[in-house]
């Protein structure tokens, strides 16, 4: 602790874990400390199930119809990775692959009308898909053919559209495109959680819905992978990554204190040591009075027997119900609820078990109402963990005070949001882009790697 460091890192979540890694990896000397017992902070896999009922202060312990509990690795926060996206490109340039397998989730669906569909993402798929009818099924093909062939340094395929002003509203029209199928395609392919997408240039959603099909294009099923045994597995890797270029890590430390001095940060104080630093990284939980909230989400996890229902029995997948989809008695609310699905098959549950977690932003004073939709698709639910969780963001930038918090995760199902947090963060610390080649192991310091 009495050491001297470039970077003091805070909680062992995946933002915080990929930061100390592309740290270590460029030269910095990080310690990195957790409160916890266990790496992964908000976003840790939860094993064995008896510890799940205990954190969620459940009376009873799981009954044996639920087999053994080390079997389970259950995910507090549901999240998949877009195949294409940029998490897994961090992956494959640090080599964080090598720690972690993966299977590619099943499918994607889209509920409309109180049944389940698939979302066509390909000119086959819409061509076949009961989402819409003949005309508009070629005119949905002559949108996605647009979109594959757009290339914003190239006008000769822009048709007319003006990336940086057309908004996205306007080029809906003019491949004339219905109702529905303008829902399914913000909200399933360019997975936007509200309709304020449309109203802005067009050329964020054209490149979201080239993502969501080019990662479509990698493996078929869906545009999404997870990794065996759960996402806890992820900021784990990036931990040993950091471990392999000299980052020291402290589980089980509680922080005392952040050391100030002339309104910036110059260590952290432990079990009456203070380990001395230039900057600092950490979850909001460590600096309640340098973060606000900005909002709820609620999560349920549900323990299941059996597949969705219309999935095709699916062992793995995501269900995106639009908001104007769900009748409510009251104001129509307007961020999605997202259901994401793995099971035994990932080596999360026992056998023949499926874990559905179903997630939304809160909008009003009673949640669980909100998200009842969708908990109705999942009949019969053997067990309920229900958790409200605060969205906070850091209200300090970082510039004077060198301390770099992250933001909550939200409940969007995939990992795009948190990389755009990490380069910002990146750029805020080091004054410079981030670029994907800083992320490169360096080809001379395999520390003993090739053994392992």
């Amino acid at each position: 602790m009495d050491e001297e460091y470039d970077v003091i890192v805070l909680g062992t979540g995946l933002t915080e874990c990929i930061l100390s890694g592309i740290m270590s990896v460029n030269g910095k000397k990080v310690l990195h400390m957790d409160r916890n017992p266990y790496y992964g902070g908000e976003s840790s896999s939860i094993t064995p199930l008896e510890e799940l009922y205990k954190r969620f202060e459940l009376p009873d312990s799981p009954p044996e119809s639920m087999g053994r509990g080390r079997d389970w690795n259950v995910d507090l926060i549901p999240k998949f990775l877009m195949a294409n996206g940029q998490l897994v490109k961090m992956l494959l340039y640090t080599e964080v692959t090598r720690y972690l397998d993966f299977k590619v989730v099943e499918g994607s669906f889209v509920y409309k009308g109180g049944k389940i569909y698939k979302v066509p993402s390909t000119e086959t798929e819409a061509l076949a898909s009961n989402l819409m009818g003949m005309f508009e099924k070629r005119r949905f093909r002559k949108f996605l053919v647009f979109v594959a062939n757009f290339d914003e340094n190239d006008p000769k395929t822009f048709e007319g559209v003006d990336p940086k002003v057309t908004t996205m509203r306007d080029v809906y029209k003019k491949f004339d495109l219905g109702q529905d199928v303008v829902d399914f395609t913000g909200h399933a392919l360019a997975l936007y959680r509200t309709d304020d997408y449309l109203d802005v240039p067009c050329l964020e959603t054209i490149n979201r819905i080239k993502l969501y099909s080019e990662s479509l294009a990698r493996y078929g099923k869906s545009p999404y992978l997870y990794p065996l045994y759960g996402l806890g597995e992820l900021p784990q890797g990036f931990a040993r990554l950091s471990a392999i270029y000299g980052g020291t890590y402290m589980l089980n430390k509680p922080v005392e204190e952040i050391v100030m001095e002339d309104g910036h940060v110059v260590g952290v104080k432990s079990e009456g040591e203070v380990a001395r630093c230039k900057q600092l990284i950490c979850d909001p939980s460590y600096i309640q009075d340098r973060v606000r909230k900005a909002g709820q989400v609620i999560r349920v996890i549900c323990i299941l027997s059996h597949p969705i229902k219309d999935t095709n029995d699916a062992n793995s997948c995501q269900i995106i119900i639009p908001q104007n989809q769900v009748n409510r008695k009251s104001d129509v609310l307007s961020t999605n609820i997202y259901v994401c699905m793995i099971s035994y098959a990932h080596n999360v549950a026992a056998q023949g078990k499926y874990i559905a977690i179903v997630s939304t932003t809160v909008e009003t004073n009673e949640p669980e109402a909100e998200i009842e939709p969708a908990l109705e698709l999942l009949e019969p639910i053997d067990q309920k963990f229900v958790s409200l969780s605060d969205l906070y963001e850091p209200t300090d930038d970082g510039t004077e005070s060198q301390i770099f918090a992250s933001s909550a995760y939200d409940a969007t199902t995939h990992f795009e949001t948190t990389c755009n947090d990490i380069k910002d963060i990146y750029k805020r610390m080091t004054g410079s882009d981030f670029d994907f080649e800083n992320m490169k192991r360096k080809q001379n310091d395999v520390f003993g790697e090739d053994e392992q």
